[in-house]
C-alpha cells in the first residue's frame, strides 16, 4: 500500500515537472471605494433658510407716469354786437359835419326826410355817424341825435373815435403855447392864435376845444368852439376822475393836428 501511495506521487510529480507554466496574472488593482462626503455639523437636524432675499416677478400694473400740467385755457372775450340803424331827418335843413359837434366844419346838409343809416355814435349817443345807403363810407358825417328818428335805440350803434371823418390840414402845423390854469372848477385854457394865409379861412369856428370832463357828477366829452384863443371849460374837481383836453384849429383845407392841454 505504501509502495502505491508513492507511485502515483511520483506520477503527480512528472505531470507536474512536464507542464508548461502559467502566465502570471497581472493583478488589476480594484477603484477606491467611495469615501461619502462628510457632513457639515450643524447644530440642529433642521436646514437653514437662506438669508438672500428673492427679488420678486415684476407685476402687470402699470406704473403711473407724471401727472400732465393742465394748462388752462383762456375763455375769449365775446366782443358785443352792434346794429346799424335806419334814421329819418327832422328839421328842413339840417347839417352834417366833420365832428360831432355844433362848431366842428361844416361838410354838407341833409333835406328833411332824408333816411340815413347810423353807423356809429358818441359816447353818450348825443351825436351820431350818418351815411346813405349804398354812399362809399368816407362820405359819412356826424349829426345831431335829437333831430333825427331814429328806429331802435340808439345806443344800439357803435360807439366811434370822434375824429373818424376829421380832414387834416397839410398846410399849418399844430398851435403853439398852450397852457391851462384852474380856479375852482373852471379851467381856462390859452393858446397862440394860428395865422392863415389869405384865402385859407374857413368862415366858421377857427379853434375849437375837445374836453373830457366831469359836470354835475357825469363824465364825459364837450367840445367847445371859439373864436378867441381862450377859453373856459368847466370841470369839477370832486367828480373823482381826471380830466384832460386837446386844442385845434380850423382852416379851409381841415384842421390843424390836436395839442394835449397841461391839464391843472
Amino acid at each position: 500500500m505504501p509502495r502505491l501511495v508513492h507511485l502515483i506521487l511520483a506520477f503527480v510529480f512528472l505531470l507536474t515537472a512536464c507542464a508548461p507554466a502559467a502566465p502570471a496574472v497581472t493583478p488589476t488593482a480594484l477603484p477606491p471605494t467611495p469615501v461619502p462626503p462628510t457632513a457639515i455639523p450643524t447644530a440642529t437636524d433642521t436646514p437653514v433658510p437662506p438669508t438672500e432675499t428673492p427679488t420678486p416677478l415684476p407685476s402687470d400694473t402699470p406704473t403711473p407716469s407724471a401727472t400732465p400740467t393742465i394748462t388752462e385755457t383762456p375763455t375769449p372775450e365775446v366782443s358785443p354786437t352792434w346794429a346799424v340803424l335806419r334814421a329819418t331827418v327832422i328839421p328842413e335843413k339840417l347839417s352834417c359835419r366833420f365832428g360831432p359837434g355844433p362848431d366842428y366844419l361844416f361838410k354838407y346838409a341833409l333835406l328833411a326826410r332824408t333816411r340815413m343809416d347810423v353807423l356809429g355814435r358818441t359816447e353818450d349817443g348825443s351825436w351820431v355817424l350818418l351815411l346813405s345807403r349804398g354812399d362809399r363810407n368816407t362820405n359819412s358825417c356826424w349829426a345831431n341825435a335829437s333831430l333825427l328818428e331814429i328806429e331802435g335805440d340808439v345806443m344800439a350803434a357803435e360807439p366811434v373815435d370822434i375824429h373818424i371823418r376829421m380832414p387834416w390840414s397839410p398846410y399849418y402845423p399844430p398851435l403853439t403855447g398852450v397852457s391851462a390854469s384852474r380856479s375852482g372848477n373852471i379851467v381856462t385854457v390859452f393858446w397862440n392864435p394860428l395865422v392863415l394865409n389869405a384865402g385859407d379861412d374857413s368862415g366858421q369856428t377857427p379853434y375849437i376845444v375837445e374836453a373830457w370832463v366831469c359836470v354835475d357828477g357825469e363824465y364825459g366829452f364837450t367840445p367847445i368852439g371859439s373864436y378867441n384863443t381862450v377859453v373856459e371849460v368847466r370841470d369839477d374837481a370832486d367828480c373823482g376822475q381826471q380830466g384832460y383836453a386837446r386844442v385845434l384849429a380850423a382852416e379851409k383845407h381841415g384842421y390843424t393836428r390836436w395839442v394835449e392841454i397841461p391839464w391843472p
